[in-house]
């Protein structure tokens, strides 16, 4: 079985050359290729070959691993490992020519389930700024290569960011949190890539992200990277939609952070 190493420079591997194909698309233009929950949440064609050269990597390389990608769903595995897979998230931002888009790759133990799952390794690939964020379980968190440390708040409050779903229904409960979050934060970001929010937290750019309605893919890789930077990441209640709490922050916001954003 491959080492908790191995699978890390794998997922790095493969984060770097997805992100060029990426990226490569992006230059080239991008196609729509339809709309998925909602009128404003899109697949581009890239997004579909960005997953389709992951999905062919790792069945060269880890042919007994389980897959969970965006795009192409579930696939079981004998090895008890399961790669979870964004190929490109912030595809809105992506199809406008945004930088914040990233290739989110993460290796899982266990069941295929986030509540249930032991994240092993994890890269985060930011190709328009040539950026990796990356992670290996007991072994820190690093930006190309640079040790990660979670930001130790200040009395300015917390830097936070967000995300809203696409459903224009859960708009006001999601603004009404951010209502209840403001006064923990000297401003907020909203920049529309949850890998990279989870990413920046880690990084310390940030102090606090909280989200509902997360999938999977979304945060395996930057939960990872989150708590290998000494930061923490949990999951809360659903709400009334069925969207469960994401949250993550330096430890002294955390709490009080979390508390705010699932008041009902």
């Amino acid at each position: 079985m491959a080492s908790d190493r191995d699978l890390h420079d794998l997922a790095l591997d493969i984060a770097r050359e997805a992100g060029a194909l990426a990226l490569r698309r992006r230059t080239e233009g991008v196609a729509i290729a339809a709309t998925k929950s909602a009128l404003a949440d899109i697949v581009t064609e890239a997004d579909r070959e960005v997953e389709a050269l992951v999905r062919a990597r790792l069945a060269a390389e880890a042919p007994r691993d389980g897959f969970l990608g965006e795009e192409t769903g579930a696939e079981g595995g004998e090895s008890g490992l399961t790669w979870v897979v964004d190929p490109i998230d912030g595809t809105v931002n992506y199809a406008y020519g945004m930088p914040q888009y990233a290739v989110s790759i993460a290796v899982v133990a266990g069941e295929p389930d986030p509540d249930r799952w032991e994240a092993v390794a994890a890269a985060v690939y930011a190709p328009a700024v040539d950026e990796m964020f990356h992670a290996v379980r007991h072994d820190g968190a690093y930006l190309d290569g640079a040790r990660l440390r979670v930001a130790e708040l200040t009395d300015a409050g917390g830097l936070i960011a967000t995300g809203f779903g696409y459903d224009p229904s859960t708009h006001v409960g999601d603004l009404a949190a951010v209502g209840r979050v403001l006064p923990l934060a000297r401003d907020l970001r909203r920049a529309g890539a949850a890998s990279l929010d989870l990413s920046y937290v880690a990084a310390g750019r940030l102090d606090g992200y909280f989200e509902r309605g997360l999938q999977p893919w979304d945060h395996a890789a930057g939960a990872l990277i989150v708590r290998e930077a000494g930061g923490r990441f949990g999951r809360g209640d659903a709400d009334a939609a069925g969207r469960v709490l994401n949250v993550a922050a330096a430890p002294e916001l955390y709490d009080r952070l979390f508390a705010a954003a699932l008041q009902p």
